[in-house]
């Protein structure tokens, strides 16, 4: 009889626990009258689109292609890591810096159906990376990259290093 009531009540203070949270979430989530102009998310995120393929990168992507094209590959990682100047420390693909906090990492297989993961880093090892954010999407019409987007902790594009891991099926 008592472990069938320290069940139930395990099972009753978790659902309130849920609840609460949930109702503490949705309480946070409903719009205010005067929104603090801190709640504002900054301007500088509306950036969410990836700037036009360059010929010059086109170019590359279509030759890492072709270059690649003999390998049958069955399931791959590939990491990359990038210094915040756009060049490439070591690892895998090429890289291309298209502004402010923008890359692309062309590599020499079909990446679109991969899954993509990048983090805020250093190439050498002194040091603990800068603070900040980093965003990464198949690239728009090149099925064999990978677009990359850092900003600092404002959200304000910055160019920060990074490590990009690519696992391809």
């Amino acid at each position: 009889m008592s472990t069938s009531f320290r069940r139930k009540a395990a099972a009753v203070t978790f659902a309130v626990l849920a609840l609460s949270l949930a109702g503490g979430g949705i309480a946070l989530a409903q719009p205010s009258a005067k929104a603090p102009q801190e709640a504002a998310q900054p301007a500088a995120r509306a950036t969410n689109s990836q700037p036009p393929v360059s010929a010059e990168s086109a170019r590359v992507a279509k030759a890492a292609l072709k270059a690649g094209a003999a390998t049958t590959l069955v399931a791959t990682n590939v990491f990359t890591v990038v210094n915040s100047n756009g060049t490439k420390a070591r690892g895998g693909g090429t890289v291309v810096k298209y502004g402010t906090g923008q890359y692309e990492v062309i590599f020499g297989h079909n990446v679109s159906a991969g899954a993509f993961l990048a983090t805020i880093s250093r190439s050498d090892s002194c040091c603990i990376p800068p603070a900040g954010e980093v965003s990464v999407a198949p690239r728009l019409l090149t099925p064999n990259a990978v677009f990359v987007q850092t900003r600092n902790s404002a959200g304000t594009p910055s160019d920060l290093g990074f490590t990009l891991l690519t696992h391809t099926p």
